[in-house]
């Protein structure tokens, strides 16, 4: 089956390009990936979207994680091949599980990175706040971006706060007040999902934006 994807920018010229991987519970046109990526566009940075295998057969249960790794890994040498950039200089990252997939293989050592953006990371399971998934941070040498709902029932604030400075890499944390896991509000917040959207995507542009450019030979 032919992956699906979505690229967006330049296809050259760029010294440095950004892939996004969605969530369990959606595909790549989510709001908030949909969101970064035409800021990343607007600001002359190119990105890929895709789908993981279950989404582009229709399923709803996600892959196993060997799957889901192969397919984040086939992602990020098309984009790198479609921007002409070294595997180095491009961010990779996304939504919950396709994040939390980008950052086990930078851990690894299996996928080069330029950084990692985590937009609202899984830092357990539903109900399960003692499992936490972070075994794999004190191997994570590129720069991260943590970006998080105060209401995240998946990542307790402080928590959260605790466990990424075990990472020995420079971290941003981006609070989002009051967004959910899904990066919802309530009413009483005096905002909507598109509001919370936009600031994930200017919160993320920036900080792609400052990292470090290509050395000049």
């Amino acid at each position: 089956m032919t992956a699906a994807r979505s690229y967006q920018g330049p296809r050259r010229g760029a010294d440095r390009a950004v892939l996004l991987a969605h969530g369990a519970g959606a595909d790549r046109h989510a709001p908030a990936l949909r969101a970064v990526a035409d800021a990343l566009e607007a600001a002359g940075i190119p990105s890929l979207r895709f789908d993981y295998p279950y989404r582009s057969a229709g399923r709803r249960v996600p892959d196993r994680p060997p799957v889901l790794a192969e397919a984040t890994l086939e992602a990020a040498a098309a984009l790198a091949r479609r921007c002409g950039l070294p595997p180095e200089r491009i961010a990779v990252g996304g939504r919950s599980m396709g994040g939390r997939i980008c950052s086990l293989l930078v851990a690894e050592g299996r996928l080069p990175a330029l950084g990692l953006v985590l937009l609202g990371y899984p830092l357990h399971p539903g109900g399960r706040p003692e499992r936490l998934r972070t075994e794999h941070f004190g191997r994570i040498r590129v720069p991260c971006l943590f970006v998080s709902g105060t209401r995240d029932a998946l990542a307790d604030w402080q928590t959260l706060a605790r466990a990424v400075r075990t990472i020995p890499a420079p971290v941003r944390l981006a609070r989002l007040e009051g967004a959910d896991h899904g990066f919802r509000t309530r009413r009483r917040d005096g905002r909507d999902e598109a509001e919370v959207s936009a600031e994930v995507a200017a919160t993320v542009t920036s900080w792609v934006l400052a990292l470090p450019g290509c050395v000049a030979p």
